[in-house]
């Protein structure tokens, strides 16, 4: 077994919010769970009890709603087709509203310096009269309101004033094109829509009252358009709204005066909360549809016991509103922690930005992506030497696999007694199916743990559970936070189609993973963009977990190309400034990868590109640059954050031999 990187003080252990669950349920009647620390069994009996598990989340948790009688789960065999608290009635905003004190509960902060921050009795009042501003615009129970918004206050007072009311909340970021918010909310047919003027960018300062007024002229449904002030912060009144039909500028929209206490809609626990979407890489976005209830229980598990979320915790997780980690974000309202929302280049105006911020803020859960991390430490910042981060507890990653360098950076160059947890989900569950424990030791390169209640296996070609040995991620039993269906598919067609076509009643995730002996587990990539030179199943993650100790590589994607009636390995690679891809570079790049791995990992091809495309969250892309290098069209470039670098792989002449 390997050694691990970090192992929790037994003080931390001891106080740990899931040690205390541990405790809680031994004393619960009737239930029998793990012996308190062994995480393991703590999980079995959540899997092999569904209903006394998430029964127990509900009370632990001290949700805010009515269960209207003992029935937890109905039709616990049917995935999809399990019903969850079929008699409850909650409301969401209501349970993320339940501290009304002066404690800050958003700290915004943007790019070019400003500082702003809302308590949360501030934040109740607010939310109050952005309610009863929508009431009197019609929007009722069931409704769509939508977002063009950069991470700010305003967004989130926004959701919770929509759910407040049990309408429905959708949101993307500015930086969208206007084909890609066509393709999103051009499908939900909203009533109102929140809109920034602008936004803040890597030093640029970004109009977005063009785009906002071809999104009010092409989608009908739209009574109001509300601009929110964010580049014009100072001076609202400048924002031009007379020549956009509908449209009011945000403190004019609130109700001020005379305004009516905040009324909380109870809706069923399976009522739609958020309309989120895929990233439509391979067509028009799928409109996937979370729950009230669901998002509101995973969440709660998520932040009280893999994340250890307190009142007196500060939490950032670097995120657009375009990404499912913006709501998982806002959900930590609901613990009484306080939420830094940060929105701008993390980059800006240098490497460090991000770490000053969070010696600012005295952050405690500091939430990113793989991709940040390995930009820092490629930028040389080495926090330990120049920061406090005295407050800091947890560092969270996803978006892609954490390379094992990035795991032996933060604990070498960033902090050593910290909870590193790399997580993994998506927009799919609006959370995690692995995750961390603050209980949990860390080991290089390892996811630390299968959530909660999830029942998560790794799966063979022969549909058989495996450990230690790759294969695909599926859950085997239903969760609350599946979505409840996709927009426009009443029959369920596409919804069927996108997770259970290829195991009947079990959920297929779509990622290539691994159990291992630590009883952790190892992202691979996604089954989808899986390499078979010679019929071998090779994971892109391996290769790039060797890309990246080159300290030439800046970044790099990975495909299959078909070649002579097999699949050969390419490898395009962005590198610094002013290095040039000779042969002594790409053999050290190709010794790098064979020496960790295979000769069959070793990319038969190593190419060299200006950029690589990513979506607009910062996922490469690797199926859409599959396509264009065998000469077959993307069908959505609009999910695209630089959609012009596919032409970088385009016709190339070195992948013609």
């Amino acid at each position: 077994m390997q050694q691990p990187l970090w192992i929790p003080s037994d003080q931390r252990k001891e106080q740990a919010n899931i040690t205390q669950f541990s405790r809680w349920l031994k004393g619960r009647s009737g239930l029998k769970a793990s012996s308190t620390g062994d995480y393991g069994a703590l999980h079995q009996w959540s899997v092999g009890q569904p209903a006394a598990f998430w029964d127990a989340v509900w009370d632990y948790c001290d949700v805010i709603g009515d269960k209207g009688g003992d029935t937890v789960l109905v039709d616990g065999d049917k995935m999809p087709g399990a019903q969850w608290f079929p008699d409850a009635a909650l409301n969401f905003a209501e349970n993320l509203l339940c501290n009304r004190s002066n404690k800050a509960a958003i700290v915004s902060r943007l790019e070019n310096g400003e500082r702003h921050s809302l308590s949360y009795v501030d934040l109740y009042q607010k939310v109050s009269q952005l309610s009863a501003a929508l009431r009197d615009a019609g929007v009722a129970k069931g409704d769509r309101v939508a977002a063009f918004m950069p991470n700010v206050a305003e967004t989130v007072i926004g959701m919770l004033a929509t759910t407040s009311i049990g309408a429905i909340w959708s949101s993307c970021s500015p930086d969208f094109g206007i084909n890609g918010v066509m393709d999103r909310f051009g499908q939900i047919q909203p009533k109102v829509l929140f809109a920034c003027d602008g936004y803040f960018y890597n030093g640029k300062t970004i109009d977005s009252l063009p785009r906002v007024r071809e999104i009010k002229e092409n989608i009908n449904s739209i009574e109001k358009l509300v601009i929110i002030p964010v580049v014009n912060r100072q001076r609202p009144k400048n924002i031009e709204v007379d020549g956009i039909p509908g449209a009011v500028r945000f403190n004019e929209f609130l109700v001020t005066e005379n305004t009516p206490e905040l009324s909380f809609e109870p809706v069923p626990f399976n009522h739609p909360l958020y309309i989120m979407y895929s990233s439509g890489t391979t067509g028009v976005p799928k409109c996937i549809v979370h729950s009230v209830g669901g998002t509101l229980l995973q969440h709660l598990k998520e932040h009280t016991f893999h994340v250890d979320l307190n009142e007196e915790d500060v939490l950032f997780y670097f995120t657009t509103c375009g990404w499912m980690m913006w709501n998982w974000l806002v959900s930590g309202l609901a613990r009484g922690a306080t939420l830094v929302l940060y929105d701008g280049s993390p980059f800006y105006p240098e490497p460090k930005s991000l770490i000053d911020m969070a010696d600012e803020e005295n952050i405690s859960v500091f939430g990113t992506s793989a991709k940040y991390i390995a930009a820092l430490e490629k930028a040389g910042v080495t926090p330990k030497s120049s920061h406090q981060l005295s407050g800091l507890k947890a560092i969270l990653s996803t978006g892609s696999p954490l390379s094992h360098e990035s795991f032996r950076y933060v604990y070498r160059d960033i902090k050593s007694d910290v909870c590193l947890s790399s997580i993994s989900g998506g927009t799919d569950i609006v959370s995690c199916f692995i995750l961390g424990s603050p209980t949990l030791p860390v080991y290089e390169g390892q996811l630390q743990c299968r959530g909660l209640g999830m029942a998560v296996e790794i799966w063979n070609d022969d549909g058989l559970p495996v450990e230690q040995e790759k294969g695909e991620l599926v859950c085997v039993k239903p969760f609350p936070c599946m979505p409840i269906g996709f927009w426009n598919d009443p029959e369920d067609k596409k919804y069927r189609s996108a997770y259970f076509e290829q195991y009947p009643n079990i959920w297929a995730h779509g990622d290539y993973a691994e159990i291992t002996e630590e009883g952790g587990l190892i992202i691979h990539g996604r089954s989808d963009a899986v390499l078979n030179p010679g019929g071998v199943r090779i994971g892109t993650a391996e290769i790039y977990r060797q890309v990246e100790k080159v300290e030439q590589v800046l970044d790099s994607i990975c495909i299959g190309q078909d070649w002579e009636d097999d699949v050969r390995v390419v490898l395009f690679v962005v590198l610094r400034e002013g290095v040039q891809l000779d042969e002594q570079l790409q053999q050290t790049i190709r010794q790098t990868i064979r020496a960790e791995t295979t000769p069959r990992h070793v990319p038969a091809k190593v190419i060299q590109v200006a950029d690589i495309p990513r979506t607009i969250s910062g996922k490469i892309v690797e199926l859409a640059v599959r396509q264009v290098v065998h000469g077959q069209t993307v069908k959505n470039t609009d999910a695209l954050a630089n959609p012009e670098a596919l032409e970088l792989f385009r016709d190339l002449q070195e992948l013609k031999s």
